[in-house]
């Protein structure tokens, strides 16, 4: 008599063998590089993408996020390893179903999980016996289990006996040439003890080191407390900003000394403000959802009332520096270097310098911005595209403001050429120039 192979037995068997076909929705920043870690040990890859334009590119091996190599796509794709659909159709192929949408905010710092929630019903439509989904996307504690459980179980199916269900936050770090998703530790939580051995085991599959929590809340948890202690550093450094220009003490000679210190203390940087799609938004999640226990977390609003202060401070000091040559900001001609949110980067999401650039032209100045990396910008009412960083250009303006510090601009020329810089990076390091203000 054959023995029964239950649903779990038989999905962590296809699993290990390989033979499991991978579903990756959202084809972004998070889910291309993982559809491309995942294809290169040999597991199928279909990726649901509802932008047509991004499907199409997948589906030729054309390469639109940075930290994917171009030529492993094509090969990927070629060997018919990695394929995008536009709809949910193909979901009862799948074996495992990652999930990697966006989760904004409302414009009252709420959760928007509509993503989410849209995505699961569609997989809900479709699910079968057998299937692991995971969420990757940061959000909530209790999002996995409150949100996306009762939606998935209104197929008819049972939780850790038909499907499982897991969080595993995702650690993409754009642009980091160290830390790729195959060698970043992967946090692991399932909803109940089955999810979480299915899910830990697809996991170890392409990554060297998966880390089990208790639960898919647990998980959940990690994310955002990794993103509020980068949001609450980041602000007390801008915080030791606006006092030291008050002081009149240069920040960057105080942290710079103060991170020599080899124990007790961990490098962090001011800044116009901060961008991305974490910083800015992941902390307010763990807000909103604490205010559900009667619990104030003051460190979180206050991270996000001094980080969101610091356009408006970097605004109020390129006017202090056009009151010096004796210029009005109304009128005056002001250059941005850099609208990408972190130097050598394309990613120009959530970017502080997209609000200085609509800080600037609602005080009547007139602004342009150079960035090879992100040519066009269309963000929070700012539609515009770069300039040509010519040297007419530079001696034509009333000031630079430098808001990226990008690699392949010649810093030392801009001081040379420009009358004055605001320099909000620290990127002219190393000039002497009476022309260079810092932040």
């Amino acid at each position: 008599m054959q023995p029964v192979v239950n649903a779990q037995q038989s999905l962590v068997e296809k699993i290990r063998n390989r033979t499991a076909i991978v579903g990756v929705v959202g084809l972004g920043y998070v889910g291309l590089p993982f559809a491309v870690e995942k294809a290169k040990v040999g597991f199928k890859v279909v990726g649901i993408e509802r932008n047509p334009r991004r499907a199409e590119q997948v589906n030729r091996g054309e390469n639109y996020i940075g930290d994917v190599r171009g030529e492993e796509l094509r090969e990927l794709v070629g060997q018919g390893l990695i394929e995008a659909v536009t709809d949910f159709s193909r979901v009862p192929e799948m074996d495992v179903i990652v999930i990697c949408v966006p989760t904004p905010l409302t414009k009252n710092l709420t959760p928007d999980l509509q993503y989410v929630e849209t995505v699961t019903r569609e997989i809900a439509r479709y699910l079968r016996p057998g299937q692991l989904v995971s969420l990757e996307s940061t959000t909530y504690p209790g999002t996995t289990e409150e949100v996306m459980l009762p939606i998935l179980e209104g197929s008819g199916l049972e939780l850790n006996r038909d499907f499982f269900l897991a969080h595993s936050p995702e650690r993409v770090d754009p642009g980091n040439k160290r830390y790729t998703t195959k060698n970043t530790n992967k946090v692991v939580g399932g909803v109940g003890q089955e999810s979480l051995e299915v899910a830990v085991a697809f996991y170890s599959q392409t990554i060297e080191n998966v880390v089990p929590v208790s639960s898919a809340k647990a998980a959940e948890m990690v994310k955002v407390f990794e993103n509020t202690f980068r949001a609450v550093n980041i602000a007390l450094v801008n915080e030791i900003t606006l006092l030291c220009d008050r002081m009149g003490l240069n920040v960057w000679e105080v942290l710079d000394a103060a991170f020599t210190k080899p124990f007790g203390i961990m490098p962090f940087y001011p800044g116009p403000g901060v961008g991305g799609h974490c910083i800015p938004l992941d902390p307010h999640y763990l807000e909103w959802k604490a205010r559900e226990y009667n619990f104030q977390t003051h460190f979180i609003a206050l991270a996000g009332e001094t980080n969101r202060k610091m356009p408006e401070f970097t605004v109020e000091k390129a006017i202090r520096v056009l009151n010096r040559q004796g210029k009005s900001v109304r009128g005056a001609k002001i250059l941005l270097l850099g609208m990408a949110y972190k130097a050598n980067l394309d990613d120009y999401r959530e970017s502080p310098a997209i609000e200085v650039y609509r800080l600037l032209q609602n005080a009547g100045a007139e602004v342009l911005f150079h960035d090879t990396w992100t040519p066009e910008v269309d963000e929070h009412g700012v539609r515009a595209s770069s300039v040509e960083l010519t040297d007419e250009l530079l001696r034509s303006v009333d000031l630079v403001i430098i808001t990226t510090n990008h690699a392949n601009v010649d810093y030392q020329r801009v001081v040379n050429l420009a009358p004055a810089v605001l320099d909000t990076r620290y990127a002219t390091r190393g000039i002497k120039s009476e022309k260079v203000v810092l932040l």
